[in-house]
């Protein structure tokens, strides 16, 4: 019988060209796709709950919008971290957490979060939107493996994701935009409730949305 993971899309773009598309996106990120995305973020950041004193990760922070509203949130006496594969992404992060006066509360890094550079049990909470379905399916639970490694007992991951619904119309044309166009239609719907709890993960809450058809899932889930 071939598993829900088997029967997901493959990401077939290298990580190195990933890494240059963003680059050459990060700019203009927000004028292209910061607009759409940016509601189902709110979402998942209104899920989240970031707290006054937390120690927070933003896995795939992009242009820092995220970090940014969690900076504010955590307040002086907290922080948030943040990591990303593009150094465009980075710049134009730390560029808008400059401007907003909160850089002591914001340390942003540059890499592969298939592999964190943090402690076990360091964070109270981790977030992620748009980012783990861009990761191929074999790293999928690499990421959230990590994800549990480097959160505290208890504490929660916040995942806002596209996700497969193999009947959708939607679902059907844009994993057929994927196959053909890998380079600009680069993440694809992925079986994240499944995904999260193989991870060891409890689902606590699941908003279902909708963009542009496409079935979106902002997830609150806590580790076991």
């Amino acid at each position: 019988m071939v598993s829900k993971h088997e029967e997901m899309q493959r990401v077939t773009r290298s990580k190195e060209a990933a890494r240059v598309s963003y680059n050459r996106l990060s700019k203009w990120y927000d004028f292209i796709a910061g607009t759409s995305e940016w509601k189902f973020v709110k979402i998942g950041l209104d899920l989240f709950q970031a707290a006054p004193g937390e120690k927070i990760l933003e896995v795939g922070f992009g242009t820092g919008r995220g970090v940014k509203t969690m900076a504010q949130a955590v307040g002086a006496a907290g922080k948030v971290y943040g990591i990303d594969l593009s150094p465009g992404m980075y710049q134009v992060a730390q560029d808008r957490i400059d401007r907003s006066g909160l850089d002591t509360r914001v340390e942003l890094h540059c890499g592969d979060a298939v592999q964190l550079p943090y402690a076990d049990n360091f964070f109270d909470g981790v977030f992620s939107s748009f980012t783990l379905d861009l990761f191929d399916t074999p790293e999928i639970p690499m990421v959230l493996n990590e994800c549990h490694r480097v959160l505290k007992p208890g504490q929660r991951l916040v995942v806002v994701s596209l996700v497969r619904k193999p009947t959708s119309f939607a679902v059907r044309l844009y994993e057929w935009a994927h196959d053909k166009f890998p380079n600009y239609v680069d993440c694809r719907p992925i079986y994240l409730s499944s995904a999260l709890q193989a991870a060891n993960f409890h689902l606590v809450e699941t908003k279902t949305l909708q963009m542009w058809g496409l079935p979106v899932a902002a997830a609150l889930a806590q580790k076991n």
